[in-house]
């Protein structure tokens, strides 16, 4: 393979925007019907299950900061079968008393049409939650 393909590089794009906290362009690079998937054991934060659509992608992103101090995403390996890529990364998340730890992620992003339709983050939610209530 001489490059990325243009699955790849849409992945790798809505990872600049978040960086960038670019909503607009973040979802630009997802589809109407997407489904944004965390795990159900962040209930507790209002920020596991699925969330559909921009709106719910949306609403999302604005529950984060009521429950961090901050997040960095840190994709380190892409891996691409078919209209799947998965990315292994590291998160520095802080909580909102200032402290910060790295914690591992997996994303799993099904594109459609040039367009991501589904993203699930795969992460440990017991430090999850013991960095939140830091």
């Amino acid at each position: 393979m001489t490059g990325h393909s243009d699955n790849r590089a849409l992945i790798q794009t809505a990872y600049e925007a978040f960086h960038t906290r670019d909503v607009v362009a973040l979802l630009g690079t997802m589809a109407e019907d997407m489904q944004w998937v965390h795990p159900d054991g962040m209930h507790d934060y209002g920020l596991g299950g699925t969330k559909h659509g921009h709106a719910g992608v949306k609403e999302f992103l604005a529950k984060v900061p009521t429950v961090l101090g901050g997040m960095k995403l840190h994709p380190q390996e892409f891996l691409e079968s078919g209209d799947r890529v998965v990315v292994f990364g590291v998160r520095d998340v802080t909580s909102k008393s200032g402290h910060t730890e790295s914690l591992q992620f997996v994303h799993s992003w099904t594109l459609r049409d040039g367009k991501a339709v589904r993203m699930e983050d795969i992460f440990d939610t017991v430090l999850f939650h013991r960095l939140i209530e830091s």
